[in-house]
């Protein structure tokens, strides 16, 4: 799945399928971006895990635009949206062939251009440490050191499931975000060591989201593209 997800096609209308694991606007060294951590402190560590899943649970619906550019440097734009518990969307724009959602169970991958869905469990995502932070972020996550007190670097992985990926997420101190950190991009690696970065920008947070958004027109059962 993570292979799929983070390749980017070259069609036209569909540069799409990898920027769903990379976000930001902060630009971190490479060495704090998925390598293996230097030893943190107990103690600091489970207090920084803490704040991350406090900010991403404070979160009850957002809106940011994203970035999303794969290891070859192709880039795609789109509007990104979260509405707890477990409801995401990558909207890559109306006349895109792609559309990456998750209805708070599974995540979907639809493709209009080959009229093809496919289906994750969100468990066997990276994008699991968003969409359920206290499980994932607090079980699997590793503080990163970064050399800053303002920044957060936390390496999210499952090592009895390397076939699931890695998701390497950055947090900056925001007053104004909620739970005071701010989720500015993440950088997800799958188990061919493919990486893709998306970075978020003009976050929007407590905005009104219909449940609407999350759902999607089968491809499979009409030929007509959703609205």
């Amino acid at each position: 799945m993570i292979t799929k997800l983070l390749k980017i096609r070259k069609s036209p209308a569909g540069m799409i399928a990898g920027g769903l694991f990379a976000v930001g606007a902060v630009v971190l060294p490479a060495t704090a971006l998925l390598t293996a951590p230097a030893p943190v402190k107990a103690q600091t560590q489970a207090s920084d895990l803490d704040r991350a899943v406090k900010a991403l649970r404070s979160i009850s619906t957002m809106r940011a635009d994203f970035t999303q550019t794969d290891r070859q440097g192709n880039t795609v734009r789109g509007v990104l949206t979260l509405k707890r518990p477990g409801k995401i969307r990558f909207d890559y724009g109306k006349d895109a062939d792609l559309l990456v959602v998750s209805n708070g169970k599974s995540l979907y991958m639809v493709d209009y251009e080959v009229s093809q869905v496919e289906r994750w469990p969100i468990k066997n995502s990276p994008l699991g440490a968003l969409l359920d932070p206290n499980r994932d972020v607090k079980r699997y996550g590793t503080l990163i050191p970064t050399g800053s007190p303002e920044v957060l670097s936390i390496m999210v992985e499952d090592p009895k499931k390397p076939e699931y990926g890695a998701i390497n997420l950055i947090f900056v101190s925001n007053p104004r975000a909620p739970g005071g950190l701010q989720l500015t991009h993440w950088v997800a690696q799958d188990a061919q060591n493919h990486r893709t970065t998306v970075r978020l920008s003009n976050h929007r947070y407590g905005v009104s989201i219909a449940e609407s958004t999350f759902r999607f027109r089968d491809p499979r059962r009409s030929s007509r593209r959703p609205r």
